[in-house]
C-alpha cells in the first residue's frame, strides 16, 4: 500500500494547470475549420483543455463547444490546460493561435505540411 500511495502522490504532483491568453487573429474568427483543428490537437493530449472567454468555458476537445464561444476576430481567450502533459499541450495549442491556424496558407490555395 505504501508503494501505491507514493505513486499516487507523484501523479498528483506531476499534474499541473497552465494558462495563456491568446487572441483570435483570423478574419472570420474561430470558425469551423480552426475549431476542428483545435479540437483535434487538444484530443492528442491526456490533459484537460479548456477555452475561457469573458462568460463561458468550453471543452477544447469538443468542436461544438469551441464553436459556442462564437469567438470573432480580436476576441481574447484564455487557454487553460490541466494534466501531466500540460506544458506540451499548451505549447501546441497556443502555437495554432500564433500561426492563425495556417489560415493564410488556405486563403491562397496552398496547403501547409
Amino acid at each position: 500500500m505504501t508503494d501505491s500511495a507514493v505513486t499516487d502522490n507523484r501523479e498528483a504532483m506531476s499534474e499541473q494547470t497552465l494558462s495563456r491568453e491568446v487572441v483570435v487573429g483570423m478574419r472570420q474568427g474561430l470558425h469551423a475549420r480552426p475549431a476542428d483543428m483545435l479540437a483535434r490537437e487538444a484530443r492528442r493530449w491526456q490533459s484537460r483543455v479548456e477555452l475561457i472567454s469573458d462568460s463561458q468555458r468550453a471543452d477544447g476537445k469538443s468542436i461544438l463547444e469551441v464553436l459556442t464561444l462564437a469567438a470573432e476576430a480580436g476576441t481574447r481567450l484564455v487557454v487553460q490546460v490541466t494534466g501531466s502533459d500540460a506544458r506540451e499541450a499548451i505549447e501546441a495549442i497556443v502555437g495554432l493561435f500564433d500561426r492563425n491556424f495556417n489560415e493564410a496558407d488556405t486563403e491562397h490555395g496552398e496547403h501547409g505540411a
